[in-house]
């Protein structure tokens, strides 16, 4: 069983949706308090063993390598005024992983994204994370180790999963399966947004999973089939599943969805409620709502 050491993290979409935010700041920088995306992201991987981190960029993303690189003037400052915890937080990013980054040049889909990966991959199971989505889950484990469990339990590729209400099915990607009980299941359809009577499942897709190398032969037979010529990352593992079992996952914690304005700021309000010094005026700001 070869161990997961490396993550891709596709973020090179151009995220349309937070315009004007999103003309010179990269979605995935975002912060989430004094955190952004892509280093809770970074985390996550690091959580489950990953050691090899490969971010996939486009233009104007420079603010995400300049993150996760050494800044000696600002370093120098901080040792300077003696403020060593910052000092230590600023000096880790660029020691936490090896970080490498792959630019795609046009936005052709996230299999496509993906796919420019396959050299630096290997024949390897990989870790892959979007922007999209973030876990919470204090109690058990990180999503991004729960997936890694049920990989090593499958040996298949793993797609993470969260229940969803009627209401939310046809904003989502919906995995089938006839097991309903089981926490790690076969899934036996994708379907896309599909309106809420087309489906009894409510296994929405969430943007993180454990993928198996031939991945990228599915990517290659499945690119592109779109009018808008984007390879799906969903069209290649329709393709897969006709040849090898894929299995979902319902993963434990409180999932917020960073691709909409609502789960965005609702991920900003909940871990700023776990820091000690906020939560109180957090409270007592949101009562003058009431």
């Amino acid at each position: 069983m070869k161990k997961i050491t490396k993550c891709v993290i596709p973020a090179a979409g151009m995220g349309t949706r937070f315009l004007p935010a999103t003309k010179a700041l990269p979605k995935e920088m975002f912060p989430i308090v004094d955190k952004p995306v892509m280093q809770y992201l970074v985390e996550e991987a690091i959580s489950a063993g990953c050691t090899e981190i490969i971010i996939v960029t486009g233009r104007s993303k420079r603010a995400i390598e300049d993150h996760f690189d050494s800044n000696p003037e600002l370093e120098q400052r901080l040792d300077d005024s003696g403020k060593f915890d910052y000092l230590k937080k600023v000096k880790w990013l660029n020691e936490m992983a090896n970080i490498v980054y792959v630019r795609q040049p046009y936005p052709k889909g996230d299999g496509d994204a993906i796919l420019r990966t396959k050299n630096l991959i290997g024949d390897e199971p990989f870790l892959v994370l979007f922007w999209d989505d973030i876990i919470d889950n204090q109690d058990w484990a990180t999503a991004a180790q729960q997936l890694v469990k049920a990989h090593q339990d499958t040996q298949s590729s793993v797609i993470c999963s969260y229940t969803v209400a009627d209401s939310k099915v046809s904003n989502y990607g919906i995995l089938e399966t006839s097991d309903s009980s089981s926490q790690t299941f076969q899934v036996e359809r994708f379907l896309e947004k599909p309106k809420v009577q087309e489906t009894q499942s409510r296994n929405a897709i969430v943007g993180k999973y454990i993928l198996t190398p031939d991945i990228f032969e599915y990517l290659e037979e499945s690119s592109p089939i779109w009018w808008d010529g984007e390879t799906r990352l969903a069209d290649a593992f329709e393709l897969m599943r006709k040849d090898k079992n894929i299995h979902g996952v319902r993963i434990e914690g409180e999932w917020y969805d960073n691709g909409s304005h609502i789960g965005y700021l609702k991920a900003c309000i909940n871990y700023a409620m776990k820091r000690d010094y906020l939560r109180d005026d957090i409270l007592e700001f949101i009562k003058t709502f009431q």
